[in-house]
């Protein structure tokens, strides 16, 4: 089979069940159990309606309560507005088009809402993400296409394996007094004129610091645009500022999640509003406001006069809504034109604004992270591309539990490391752990070639000589539950809460209020991680420092770090059954988490089989780091 055949067959598999379980939790949940899923907001209530783009009704939404309910809505994600007079028939479907905590806007392809949204109380339903599947399936058909296209497919060629990648390089001599070594080189491999560069970079060695300096002595060398995407809204966000602080010119595509005032400035509706011809667009869509106004003046029942006359409105406020649209279009391309660095995730690298532009560079950051249909959205619009990220983390989220599952996970970050290794520059000094925290990490995962900088590799809490220690619970009767698939185990989590009193007593000897250490408690288990909050959450000992705490699953946690870190492994049965501790990646995020202290509580007889758990026993050992749950009985 094709090799781009292949990947939109699993592509289509994780579709199909993506799409089922969507579909499952819309239907088969009440409306206030989708309100907790984060999938529906009711009530809400329109506070602005205007025509748009393509004589397209925009309407601006609030949230009237519940407003402390996380969501999933993000910028481009289709949504079903409905009212519940008759929820299963008023329904109208549309896109976000921007999305905070409690404000939405949302385009409909009508130029005006239907009669019902004006009773019963409204409601908005997250749909199914038909668009993000769709734009991976076209960028794998036409990467297929133009794979035997001489020249443009030269480069696809290359990334598939099937054309040798190396050419003449050009030694460029590159040294930033803020860099390492091994960023330095990273940055010279990029300059080199190589079609490929991969930026490997471990937990707290600098990868984004590395991108974004990269970015500058491109800019230097080439001042051709560089398109730079990650795979979530997040990293996006963080990539923009970094841009930005250091004085490259660069406007966000889409929504930030972040909640922040300068990076709103920073995205292309914030520009376009700020462009010297925003007057004359704001002029011309107020002119066809009020003809579209008097238009919809006209009721139902009227005579051939007043028809014509309502249709010769809707036809001025269309003319005039063209000129509107080129207006919108030609600011919009005067900000693309003049800045630096255009940043987006993957699917919105494909954003109507920028679908047909094309770049020297593509950088793709958290690359591993990154489903590898989504990567090649970018990959078609590039000349050279740069990859960073880390295949040692945890891999992107696949949902289906089938064959596409496994092929899913093997990121193209991961099969051109293998495959081009020469291509590979290693980032192996970090910023964030101490050296006996960082030590087993590097060890099993990155063949011991990690360094701790100075000072970072000796730094501890105060008043405190122990980075990291393993709490055995064998023998102690903490045994695991499970009930409908989840896990969890109740002796544990109060064990690690009077753990941490004791801990925090501690800390408020050596720590004023201002300056306490942070703490983060992770598990595997999102069971055990909901245990951990309630039962820490009640404790009136734990309350005052309930702010400095975050309880949260190793998945949730990965790009976080704390001060202080819990790992609650949950496991512990006869069986020796380990479930997603058997993905050492998983370990490999949590532990790398800390900064000053890492404190892993577990059942030994359970994971002490398995080889990565055994390993890092036999280090902790070595360290006498090892204590057993029993010397903590007086507590």
């Amino acid at each position: 089979m094709n090799y781009f055949d292949e990947l939109t067959a699993l592509l289509n598999e994780e579709k199909y069940y993506d799409k089922a379980q969507h579909e499952s939790l819309i239907l088969k949940s009440n409306l206030n159990e989708r309100r907790a899923q984060g999938v529906t907001w009711f009530p809400v209530s329109i506070t602005n309606s205007e025509l748009g783009r393509g004589d397209y009704v925009t309407i601006t939404l609030t949230k009237t309560n519940n407003l402390e309910e996380n969501h999933r809505f993000r910028f481009g994600m289709p949504v079903s507005l409905f009212s519940n007079y008759a929820p299963s028939d008023d329904r109208i479907d549309g896109i976000i088009s921007f999305v905070s905590r409690d404000i939405m806007r949302i385009s409909f392809r009508v130029d005006e809402l239907p009669e019902w949204s004006r009773r019963g109380k409204l409601g908005v339903d997250l749909l199914f993400d038909e668009n993000s599947y769709r734009e991976m399936q076209d960028a794998l058909c036409q990467a297929k296409e133009l794979r035997t296209d001489v020249k443009q497919g030269k480069l696809i060629r290359q990334l598939i394996g099937e054309e040798s990648l190396w050419h003449d390089q050009v030694h460029v001599a590159y040294e930033h007094p803020e860099l390492n070594a091994s960023q330095n080189n990273a940055i010279q491999h990029i300059l080199s004129s190589c079609p490929l560069a991969i930026v490997h970079g471990p937990p707290g060695t600098g990868k984004t610091t590395t991108l974004i300096r990269a970015v500058q002595a491109l800019l230097k060398q080439e001042a051709k645009q560089i398109l730079f995407v990650a795979p979530s809204n997040t990293a996006v966000d963080v990539l923009t500022e970094r841009l930005d602080a250091i004085g490259i010119s660069v406007v966000r595509i889409g929504n930030p999640v972040k909640v922040s005032d300068h990076l709103q400035e920073l995205t292309l509706d914030a520009k376009v509003e700020k462009h010297n011809a925003n007057k004359e667009l704001k002029n011309l869509e107020k002119q066809a406001r009020a003809y579209t106004e008097m238009a919809h003046k006209y009721k139902r029942h009227f005579g051939k006069t007043e028809r014509e006359q309502r249709k010769a409105l809707f036809d001025e406020a269309r003319k005039i809504r063209k000129e509107v649209d080129r207006v919108q279009d030609y600011i919009v391309e005067d900000i693309l034109n003049r800045v630096e660095v255009i940043t987006a995730t993957l699917v919105g690298a494909n954003h109507y604004t920028i679908r047909n532009r094309r770049y020297e560079t593509v950088i793709i950051d958290e690359a591993a992270q990154a489903l590898e249909p989504a990567c090649w959205i970018p990959i078609l619009k590039a000349n050279n591309v740069i990859l960073a990220g880390d295949h040692c983390q945890l891999p992107p989220t696949v949902k289906s539990s089938n064959n596409s599952r496994e092929g899913l996970y093997h990121t193209l970050f991961e099969k051109l490391i293998v495959h081009y290794p020469a291509a590979v520059s290693l980032l192996n000094v970090q910023y964030r752990m101490n050296a006996q925290i960082m030590k087993y990490p590097s060890q099993a995962l990155y063949a011991d070639q990690l360094q701790a900088a100075e000072p970072i590799s000796n730094w501890t809490l105060l008043h405190d000589a122990t980075p990291i220690l393993f709490i055995d619970t064998a023998g102690a009767g903490f045994e695991e539950t499970q009930i409908d698939g989840a896990i969890y185990n109740t002796e544990e989590a109060h064990f690690l809460k009077v753990h941490l009193r004791s801990l925090l007593k501690d800390l408020q000897l050596s720590y004023a209020n201002q300056v306490f250490p942070s703490i983060g408690i992770i598990t595997p288990y999102r069971r055990q991680a909901i245990l951990l909050k309630e039962i820490i959450e009640q404790d009136e000992e734990l309350q005052p420092f309930a702010a400095l705490v975050q309880i949260n699953t190793i998945d949730s946690f990965q790009g976080q770090e704390k001060d202080i870190v819990y790992i609650s492994l949950t496991r512990s049965n006869t069986e020796q059954q380990i479930g997603f501790l058997s993905d050492v990646r998983r370990m490999n995020v949590a532990m790398t988490r800390a900064k000053k202290k890492l404190i892993v509580i577990g059942d030994t007889s359970t994971i002490g089989q398995h080889r990565f758990y055994k390993d890092f026993l036999d280090y902790i050992e070595s360290i006498n780091r090892y204590h057993s749950v029993w010397e903590w009985s007086a507590l």
